[in-house]
């Protein structure tokens, strides 16, 4: 291995030290957390609503409905690497946003997600496909997580129910 000049290892020492060498985990913004979405009638996204899709060997089919929608299991979020790549529905993907990815349903789809273990809920506008990891249902926005208080500890136990209005199919031209 290479040693490191004096210099560069006591900056990097330093930065370390004082928090400004972060790579992997965003800070919270010292400004107020973003209201819930608010639930509102949507057309369906065309391009995020196929009959089915695969991803990672795995078929999924999409639901046609999010009526009476409710789901348990282990939530998760997602933030900086996809911040401003494309969703499911070709939305821009804006880690500061009340979103979600979730993997069967209709997009849009305004949800409740509530942690079973404090009780703490909010409600996000699901616009992404995802988490395709092994027992999540849910993935949300890093602000998000930060206001259900999941995004230090990364995932919770939640439920996820889904809010009338269902999204509508879009008119056909």
């Amino acid at each position: 291995m290479r040693r490191i000049s004096g210099r560069l290892g006591l900056l990097l020492v330093l930065l370390g030290a004082t928090g400004c060498f972060r790579v992997n985990t965003p800070r919270a913004a010292r400004v107020a957390l973003p209201a819930d979405a608010e639930p509102r009638q949507e057309y369906k996204s065309r391009l995020g609503n196929p009959a089915f899709y695969d991803e990672f060997g795995v078929r999924y089919r999409v639901l046609q409905t999010s009526r009476d929608f409710v789901q348990r299991g282990t939530a998760s979020w997602y933030g900086h690497p996809f911040h401003g790549r494309a969703t499911s529905t070709g939305e821009p993907y804006d880690m500061y946003a009340m979103t979600a990815a979730h993997k069967t349903l209709p997009l849009p789809t305004y949800v409740r997600v509530t942690d079973l273990d404090t009780g703490n809920r909010v409600v996000v506008r699901v616009n992404d496909r995802g988490p395709f990891v092994e027992g999540r249902v849910i993935d949300l926005s890093y602000v998000a997580a930060v206001k259900l208080g999941i995004a230090e500890r990364g995932t919770a136990r939640v439920e996820v129910r889904a809010l009338d209005p269902p999204a509508v199919d879009p008119p056909r031209m």
